[in-house]
């Protein structure tokens, strides 16, 4: 029984791995702004499904990948991911009882959070954006919340991740 379980592992991965690819792939110029935090959206998810499987050590990982995909600071998307994580697991079980439009409000404010402290981090690099462009891909994120939580919820249903 327990191999079963530790064999559907590899859905978390498979979808992290998507979301990667996502966050790298190419948009239209106008669009680009407004960019989804993919990684953070499906990272989210899989922490309020499974928090005793992916936490903060599966975030730090997958931000320097994003880094390394990026050509970003080393470190810069880890440290991002990693507070996302740790806001996630703080109030993870708040989050759980949460209807969807209140997770999407909350999770608003923890991608902006992130956002800013990603602004902070292009600002001691001397990357620094415009002033509310920032906002943009947290607000866009958390619109797709509830899509991206059914999707991989039916998913993980199922697969039968647990």
């Amino acid at each position: 029984m327990r191999s079963a379980r530790a064999s559907n592992l590899w859905v978390v991965w498979l979808t992290l791995g998507f979301a990667l690819l996502l966050s790298v792939s190419t948009m239209p110029r106008f669009m680009e702004m407004g960019r989804p935090l993919w990684l953070a959206l499906f990272l989210t998810f899989w922490v309020l499904a499974l928090p005793h499987r992916v936490g903060m050590t599966t975030a730090w990982c997958l931000g320097l990948l994003a880094d390394v995909l990026n050509g970003s600071l080393l470190g810069q998307n880890a440290l991002v991911l990693t507070l996302i994580t740790f806001l996630v697991l703080t109030l993870h079980q708040r989050l759980r009882m949460f209807p969807m439009w209140q997770q999407s409000m909350v999770l608003l404010v923890v991608f902006g959070l992130a956002q800013l402290v990603q602004l902070w981090l292009h600002a001691l690099t001397g990357n620094r954006q415009p002033t509310l462009e920032f906002v943009f891909p947290a607000l866009v994120s958390a619109l797709l919340w509830p899509w991206v939580c059914a999707i991989l919820r039916g998913l993980q249903q199922r697969i039968g991740v647990n």
